[in-house]
């Protein structure tokens, strides 16, 4: 039997920067980086848009579940922003014996953030981005979850070793860890 893997799950707003930290922290860990834009662009791109399904989600699940499996740490990136998308790798950790961390990136500047939603440009075919407008009314329930709140402005090396810090340390964070 494989000793249990370490689940890594990013939530955050589009633009905030999770992605840039979330596939450095992987990169460190040589984990396996399990990004939500890419699942669901993939789909969209040969199948049909899925609006608010949540198959990029159990798409994803699935495939950290069977690294997990086999004892790789994981990275989840995904925007995370209702419950329900939390449940599944509250879920899923659980399942597979995984040592769960949760990290929200936020941007709390926001003449930055805005500035970095207008400007990304989609990575892969499919890959659908959110206008700013769409960022700032889309819908995002408070955690309940302890998690590492990191707010990404500045030195992302310096937000990545805040990461690897707590996993080392065995703590998913606490809300006191919140900046806000």
């Amino acid at each position: 039997m494989s000793r249990p893997g370490v689940l890594v799950v990013f939530a955050g707003l589009p633009g905030v920067g999770k992605t840039a930290v979330s596939r450095r922290v992987a990169d460190r860990l040589g984990a396996t980086f399990v990004r939500i834009d890419t699942v669901e662009s993939a789909i969209a791109s040969t199948l049909h848009p899925f609006g608010d399904s949540p198959v990029g989600y159990v798409v994803a699940a699935r495939v950290a579940a069977d690294q997990l499996r086999s004892g790789r740490p994981v990275i989840a990136d995904a925007v995370n922003g209702l419950q329900i998308a939390r449940d599944l790798w509250v879920d899923l950790a659980a399942e597979c014996g995984a040592e769960l961390h949760w990290v929200e990136v936020v941007c709390t500047d926001p003449a930055e953030h805005r500035r970095r939603v207008e400007s990304r440009t989609a990575e892969m075919p499919g890959h659908a981005l959110p206008s700013w407008s769409e960022v700032i009314a889309r819908a995002w329930e408070p955690f309940v979850e302890p998690r590492l709140v990191i707010d990404n402005l500045g030195d992302v090396e310096a937000q990545v070793e805040r990461v690897l810090i707590a996993i080392e340390r065995g703590r998913p964070g606490t809300p006191s860890d919140d900046p806000m």
